[in-house]
């Protein structure tokens, strides 16, 4: 039997966050391919700025300027933890050998929780505002008919429709730009942090040492211009549509966003169509096979937590 010692628990918080530190850096998560990081410094961040687009013009007269408050969007940090316990009866019969696995999965886990956590929240697009006051996904947005905002509103939508479509939504995206379509808010990098004290509280209560990764992160929407939700029949006819429709967003006051849509976004259930529609060399049109114009156009993406 061992002896619990200060230095065979030093020895074995080293060991623990070394497997942790593998899970971490064997993951590969895809988040950042549709979401920018920000760092932040407080409980909440607000984003005046996402109601301006970027962009020249001739500069006759004073600047034009948007109000930044009425574009204002926050975003609030919440706190995240994972925790292992260790009972102090497996360190004295030396039955450690599964924790290292567990620990290297918990680095994992740290690793891909962006994914979990963003890939979610185009679900919920359709029902949760983003920085113009609308839903994410809608189809009224106001682009104005002046730079300033002071003419009238088109209503402009990212959200195509087929009330027959029983399928899962699968989207199109613009992630070209520094600005990703989502915004994945980094307030505190993942730590881990270790309760290995013998006089330790939980040894002396719970006859068990403790081990915790905690983080803090917020999360939202950023330019709707560059994410269309595609509610209906994944095919070529469709896909043209929301490429088609991307190309022609404008900013307030009438200029081309000049928006390349470079990303197809499919939720699991839909990844053997979406392989098919963008990878194979030909397809069928009329009985006669052609060749597939839409190879290549576009990167493919599939999340499993759609």
């Amino acid at each position: 039997m061992a002896i619990v010692t200060v230095p065979l628990l030093n020895s074995l918080r080293t060991g623990f966050h070394r497997n942790f530190q593998t899970g971490l850096d064997g993951a590969e998560p895809q988040f950042m391919r549709i979401c920018s990081v920000l760092p932040s410094s407080a409980a909440i961040e607000t984003y005046g700025w996402l109601g301006q687009w970027p962009g020249f013009r001739e500069w006759i007269g004073e600047r034009q300027h948007k109000s930044m408050k009425e574009k204002a969007y926050q975003i609030a940090n919440k706190s995240f933890e994972s925790s292992v316990s260790v009972p102090k009866t497996e360190i004295e019969d030396e039955t450690l050998g599964m924790y290292g696995v567990m620990f290297q999965e918990s680095g994992r886990a740290t690793k891909m929780f962006p994914d979990e956590f963003m890939f979610p929240l185009l679900l919920e697009g359709e029902s949760t505002p983003c920085y113009d006051g609308q839903f994410f996904f809608d189809t009224d947005h106001p682009v104005n008919a002046e730079v300033d905002g002071s003419g009238a509103d088109e209503s402009v939508s990212n959200l195509i429709v087929d009330p027959a479509y029983t399928g899962d939504t699968w989207y199109v995206m613009c992630t070209n730009r520094p600005l990703k379509p989502l915004i994945y808010q980094d307030r505190k990098k993942p730590q881990f942090v270790a309760m290995t004290k013998i006089d330790d509280e939980s040894v002396y209560t719970e006859n068990e040492f403790r081990y915790g990764i905690d983080l803090r992160a917020g999360k939202g929407f950023g330019f709707w211009q560059m994410a269309i939700a595609v509610k209906a029949e994944m095919n070529s006819d469709n896909l043209w549509k929301a490429i088609e429709l991307m190309k022609s967003y404008k900013a307030d006051g009438g200029r081309k966003l000049s928006l390349k849509p470079d990303l197809v976004l499919a939720p699991s259930s839909l990844e053997k169509k979406a392989t098919q529609l963008m990878t194979r060399e030909f397809t069928n049109e009329g009985g006669a096979a052609i060749d597939n114009e839409l190879k290549g156009k576009l990167d493919l993406l599939v999340a499993e937590q759609l």
